[in-house]
């Protein structure tokens, strides 16, 4: 792949300044729809695209749009700007870097849910990349591409940011509305589902950045071309962001299709030290971990093929762990994480994670019981499918998996082997 479709920045310099967004055809594609489509004609461009989203479940975007309630006004977008995954770090940089284009994409967003307001929720932590993006904004506004009756149409927008208070749970999409309406962070009962009552109980499209910051892209130069880009049900590019043991981490857009082999040993220069590759955890901390083996290094990471060997690619944030660390330290440290990030409204998720977290305080310390290796996977199973949104199964899909596939780790502490004994 020669040419980036989200990281554009790294193919044309200063692109994070408007007049050098503009000068390579920044704003054209929103205000041709604008002029000369209809909001159901967007949506049908990106259906024909087959645009899944990228903050992790990789539902088709043009699909979600279409369920938004039909007649049911005002309308809102909303960008999940809450990039809160372990091991992800795509969004912030497509932010940083070609700002614009994720703006135009809002904006098109915008006119095919017939919203004339957006917001951009943004992670706490983002409060200095918040103030810039308010920053492009005003620009925007001054420029007469954002603002009443665009382009000489009916059609007006305006685009606020908004910054979080720093929890994870927020990047959950109906957290994040309760959030945005001031309530605190924690999941609704679905349904009703934000197309049809979302912010202020209205119909609402919730997309990541990096879904959004494809449309441009997609509405300037076609359907075709952008088919021509990953698999047939996996279509485009995808920002891998792989962090790790690994010589080269950092963000990776490649074709979706794309095998793990690939990615870590001929972009991200492989293992350091000479070092053997031992598992892979293909979405942060949120999906099952994977051994390295043959066949897993040469799956395509896309939507259809990571499940056939068990995991997900959600985010796409590729942590690689070689055989020099400690499975059931990693998997400690993900249920610290997600005991400490669990918004409590759920009993199996606050209880779950806070046991599975003391049971991981007695094996770190080699005084568990083998016993207490079972309990800790029992624990997770029964976590699973009983919360109200998949943090709960993130948190257990991590655990049980690793205790499933990496068990000769836990014996060790329990055995008095391992390398706290050592």
């Amino acid at each position: 792949m020669t040419e980036h479709i989200v990281l554009r920045h790294r193919d044309i310099e200063r692109i994070d300044q408007l007049e050098v967004y503009l000068e390579n055809g920044g704003f054209r594609a929103f205000e041709s729809i604008v002029r000369k489509k209809s909001p159901e004609q967007v949506i049908d461009i990106v259906k024909k695209s087959g645009l899944r989203g990228r903050g992790g479940a990789g539902f088709p975007t043009g699909v979600k749009w279409s369920f938004l309630t039909p007649d049911v006004y005002p309308r809102y977008v909303v960008a999940n700007a809450d990039e809160s995954e372990p091991g992800t770090f795509k969004d912030r940089e497509i932010m940083e870097r070609n700002p614009f284009q994720f703006l135009e994409g809002v904006a098109i967003c915008a006119y095919a849910a017939q919203a004339e307001v957006a917001y951009i929720y943004c992670r706490a932590e983002f409060w200095d990349l918040t103030l810039e993006l308010d920053r492009k904004i005003e620009q925007l506004k001054e420029g007469g591409l954002l603002g009443k009756k665009l382009f000489g149409s009916d059609f007006s927008l305006e685009m606020y940011t908004h910054l979080g208070a720093g929890a994870y749970i927020c990047g959950e999409e109906t957290a994040l509305l309760e959030s945005l309406e001031g309530k605190l962070g924690q999941p609704r009962l679905r349904p009703p589902f934000p197309a049809a009552e979302g912010l202020y109980g209205k119909p609402t499209v919730v997309n990541n950045v990096e879904t959004l910051t494809n449309l441009p892209l997609i509405i300037d130069r076609g359907v075709d071309w952008y088919r021509k880009i990953g698999t047939e049900k996996s279509t485009g590019t995808k920002v891998f962001s792989v962090s790790g043991n690994i010589e080269l981490p950092g963000n990776y857009e490649l074709p979706l299709g794309t095998t793990f082999r690939e990615l870590i040993f001929e972009h991200a220069g492989g293992i350091p030290n000479g070092h053997a590759i031992k598992a892979i955890l293909p979405a942060g901390a949120s999906a099952p971990i994977l051994p390295a083996s043959d066949e897993v290094l040469d799956t395509k990471m896309d939507y259809e093929s990571v499940p056939e060997v068990g995991s997900s690619l959600g985010s796409a944030s590729i942590i690689v762990i070689d055989e020099t660390v400690d499975i059931a330290w990693v998997e400690s440290k993900i249920t610290d994480f997600f005991e400490h990030e669990s918004c409590g409204k759920c009993t199996p998720c606050r209880d779950g994670t806070y046991w599975m977290k003391h049971i991981f305080e007695r094996i770190m310390d080699d005084t568990a019981q083998a016993h207490e290796i079972d309990l800790l996977h029992t624990v997770g199973i029964g976590i699973q499918g009983k919360c109200l949104c998949a943090l709960g199964d993130f948190a257990a899909l991590a655990v049980t998996t690793a205790v499933e596939r990496f068990r000769p780790d836990f014996d060790l502490h329990v055995q008095g082997k391992s390398s706290k004994a050592a």
